[in-house]
């Protein structure tokens, strides 16, 4: 049962660290001075005056919306119209760093779908594939600023 519970904490974990593009060992160094916690918990959540939609506690995981906050993955304030790989004290992955992309509904939808399909080598590793909720997390995005 131990070993169980072991392999489990252990297949949360990679989960978590793959969902963005901070190299493991930057994670690591952040959490252990505490200048960048996960973005979910480092800015609290009132249910009641959080616009963000449901689809989005999964980004919410990893990504902060708080203007430079990185956590696992970048901060996702100001992401509508940003560069990819362009967020300041973020380690981007060379795939997603030297992708070209810039940030609108397009480009985020194809992202959303399957973000290895769009830029084999990225480390963000999952996708939402239901496509309203894609929608409200764009929307939601668009309202980052």
């Amino acid at each position: 049962m131990k070993q169980i519970a072991i392999i489990g904490v252990f297949a949360l974990t990679a989960t978590l660290a793959g969902c963005g593009d901070k190299a493991p060992e930057q994670t690591s160094a952040a959490s252990a001075n505490g200048s960048a916690a996960l973005p979910g918990a480092a800015a609290t959540t009132d249910a009641v005056t959080d616009p963000a939609p449901m689809a989005f506690a999964t980004c919410r995981s990893c990504h902060s919306t708080q203007a430079g906050q990185n956590g696992i993955g970048p901060t996702l304030h100001g992401v509508v119209g940003s560069k990819a790989g362009a967020v300041e004290g973020f380690a981007f992955s060379p795939a997603l760093k030297n992708s070209g992309i810039t940030w609108d509904r397009q480009s985020l939808d194809t992202w959303l779908q399957g973000p290895m399909k769009m830029v084999p080598g990225t480390r963000m590793v999952l996708p939402v594939p239901d496509a309203q909720k894609r929608k409200a997390i764009i929307d939601y995005l668009e309202t980052l600023k």
